[in-house]
């Protein structure tokens, strides 16, 4: 991607470039790609300029982990937004650029910007000492223009990553779900688990969590797996499946209603939809099949 846009007419003007880090894509976030990509009414190409996903953390000191993976993130932006190009490099590999090395080389000279968005609270160039004052003039020098787009507000309050974290971390997913513009999913690998779910007639997929990704509150939740472009009804157990012995990694445990095909090794995409209860940890496998069988009509309830 790099290489394609990256290319030959250094000087050529044909993007409209959305700035941001974009952790979770939320309806502030699309406000901004909303802008860049309004720009095709004037023949430009929507593009995206972002850092991967662990910027979030070097951001925060580590403090609040990424609510979307770098494949999350990029199927968000290309696949249901639209954008004609997501360019997400290293952080270290840009960070030490002023802002007017990145006015130029980056934006100006590699991406072609004729029009560029941004948050009120973009902050850009090494030590992020320049924000929207800065990026205006060095728009002027360099021939793009700089839109600045306002928050989104929803209950009194901005839509912002931060808001939509401690959401997510209470378990309250139909909120978070608000913000955001549509289900939360967890997109990742199906791995092999201990196979539990299969002797007691309810087969799951194992997803785990990227290290520094948040984790949402550990529980039951009734959501939707993609499989093959359907969607099946599925019960979503986030946590660490107290019930059986030496399991400590937090894992997306997801029992698909309906399905019985093989998924290991697929990167398979789960919506959570509704919370449905907190984990528990319950005295027998008689008692957890019982119960799974409880949450399968809840969840098909709220689904």
């Amino acid at each position: 991607m790099w290489e394609r846009i990256w290319g030959d007419g250094m000087e050529k003007k044909y993007s409209a470039v959305a700035l941001g880090i974009f952790d979770g894509v939320h309806l502030g976030h699309r406000a901004v790609i909303d802008a860049a990509l309004k720009q095709r009414e004037d023949g430009l190409r929507a593009a995206v300029f972002t850092f991967d996903p662990e910027c979030v953390l070097r951001k925060t000191g580590g403090s609040a982990g990424f609510i979307y993976t770098k494949a999350g993130k990029d199927m968000l932006l290309s696949e249901q937004i639209g954008v004609d190009d997501v360019i997400s490099p290293p952080f270290e590999s840009l960070c030490g650029l002023s802002g007017e090395e990145f006015a130029d080389e980056i934006l100006c000279r590699r991406m072609g910007a004729a029009h560029v968005c941004c948050g009120s609270n973009f902050r850009f160039g090494k030590n992020a000492a320049c924000g929207i004052g800065e990026l205006a003039e060095l728009g002027k020098s360099f021939g793009f223009e700089v839109e600045v787009v306002g928050s989104v507000e929803m209950g009194g309050s901005p839509v912002s990553s931060s808001r939509i974290r401690e959401l997510l971390l209470a378990g309250n997913i139909t909120d978070a779900n608000e913000l955001l513009g549509s289900d939360y999913f967890i997109k990742a690998e199906v791995a092999h688990g201990n196979h539990i779910g299969s002797t007691i007639d309810f087969p799951t997929i194992n997803q785990s969590f990227e290290k520094g990704q948040l984790v949402p509150a550990y529980g039951v939740y009734a959501s939707y797996t993609c499989v093959q472009g359907k969607m099946y009804p599925s019960v979503t157990n986030i946590g660490v499946k107290p019930t059986i012995e030496g399991q400590r990694r937090p894992l997306a445990e997801t029992h698909i209603i309906g399905y019985n095909g093989d998924l290991y090794g697929t990167n398979t995409v789960v919506l959570l939809h509704g919370f449905i209860r907190p984990e528990t940890k319950f005295g027998s496998l008689d008692e957890l099949k019982k119960q799974i069988g409880a949450d399968i009509g809840s969840a098909l309830n709220i689904l």
